[in-house]
């Protein structure tokens, strides 16, 4: 389809070619009619969106929330579920959470062993952590730029079985993959079981060389779990290729899932020494779901973890990661030299996505949040802790040029670098 027969499509279907659907228009175009060698591909794709009025939003970090297509399928879901109640939950719903997950260890290349559905990264980190076969005087190791609710989780591991708690400062812009590598290792100790790495960093954006850290931690006898959060769905990579022993994501973020989905994977060989966070239905399971008993949840949320999926993959995953590579550099790039402003998130290209952070010299970043939201109309992040002070920014598929063109110009005006 070129571009003028999809925009005569549009009109038939009654539905803007701007940033806003009406009110009474809730069909938006399908993938499937999308053009992908067409060169307002990301128009198309935009479209499929129904975005709100009042703001540009560039904080898809929290939530990526769900393009139209998925949407529509997710509400099916929702009311076949509550057309057969009982009978589904009590029928189908486990065979239909496996056969989501299965397509799930198919993305991310992981054995379907090794993976099962949770509701949050939060949740999938914390299972291990407070699952894990902790001694009185074991050591951890965590950097402060990890994310709060899993720092906290430590902490409370601390208080409850006597361990301590290594921090590190992660190099925010370092010359190569062995400075990064170096930090984490000086600090281990022959007491060090367990740690714990970002494999994205999510207030900077920062992309860890999670596999090169992984093989230095085991050299040492030290297993790894990483921080998936803000990686799946983000930029392409395979689990079985990061040879590491736990990881977490949540797929309410960059593959657009409902909110309520993330993943656990843990090697298989380690399943077995992890203690459940809530009691399984049979103490006698022996696979990765023995760390998964959660009660009765929302399973149409489980059902559109596949339609999220397939929107992804529609897309493509390299196609979707290089966009969101190029719409960060766009902006970061414009501002990075310019005099008061701070970018904190590295240069490189290979060690950054979709997600990049800035900041002025002389002005906090709450303010800074506010001053763009309130005078520009740019929802954003206000990040102040661990080092870095600026604004994420977190733009998705969605985003055009002409709103990043939006943010420059507000953060050259701010600046003074008219």
């Amino acid at each position: 389809m070129n571009k003028r027969a999809f925009m005569k499509s549009l009109a038939l279907l009654g539905i803007s070619t701007g940033s806003v659907f009406s009110s009474k228009a809730e069909v938006a175009p399908s993938l499937n009619e999308i053009d992908f060698n067409s060169d307002d591909i990301w128009d198309q794709i935009r479209a499929g969106y129904k975005l709100k009025p009042d703001y540009i939003n560039l904080e898809n970090g929290y939530y990526c929330f769900l393009p139209q297509e998925t949407l529509e399928k997710y509400i099916e879901h929702i009311r076949e579920i509550n057309y057969q109640g009982s009978f589904y939950m009590r029928g189908v719903q486990f065979q239909n959470k496996a056969k989501s997950a299965a397509k799930l260890a198919e993305l991310v290349g992981a054995s379907t062993e090794e993976i099962v559905l949770t509701r949050n990264a939060t949740e999938s980190l914390d299972l291990i952590i407070s699952g894990y076969p902790w001694k009185a005087g074991d050591e951890a190791l965590v950097s402060n730029q990890d994310y709060g609710s899993m720092l906290t989780m430590f902490d409370m591991a601390e208080k409850r079985w006597g361990i301590k708690v290594n921090r590190i400062d992660i190099p925010m812009h370092p010359e190569n993959d062995e400075e990064i590598v170096a930090a984490y290792e000086k600090v281990i100790t022959p007491k060090t079981r367990l740690m714990m790495v970002p494999h994205i960093v999510n207030i900077t954006g920062h992309i860890l060389p999670v596999r090169k850290i992984a093989d230095m931690a085991h050299s040492h006898g030290v297993e790894i779990m990483l921080d998936g959060a803000h990686a799946i769905g983000q930029f392409e990579f395979k689990i079985s290729e990061l040879d590491c022993d736990y990881y977490g994501s949540s797929l309410h973020k960059w593959l657009s899932v409902p909110i309520g989905a993330g993943l656990l994977y843990v090697k298989k060989n380690r399943i077995s020494q992890i203690e459940p966070l809530l009691a399984p239905f049979d103490m006698k399971l022996k696979t990765i779901a023995y760390l998964n008993h959660i009660g009765t949840h929302p399973a149409a949320t489980d059902l559109a973890v596949l339609n999220a999926i397939e929107f992804h993959n529609k897309i493509g995953g390299k196609r979707k990661e290089d966009r969101l590579r190029y719409i960060q550099r766009y902006w970061s790039d414009q501002v990075r030299d310019l005099p008061g402003v701070v970018v904190n998130t590295p240069k490189q290209p290979q060690r950054s996505c979709g997600i990049g952070n800035v900041g002025l010299e002389n002005t906090k970043p709450g303010d800074l949040g506010t001053i763009l939201m309130d005078k520009y109309k740019i929802f954003t992040a206000p990040i102040d802790g661990a080092g870095v002070k600026g604004c994420r920014i977190s733009p998705n598929v969605y985003t055009s040029e002409n709103e990043l063109d939006q943010l420059v110009a507000a953060i050259k005006e701010m600046s003074g670098n008219y």
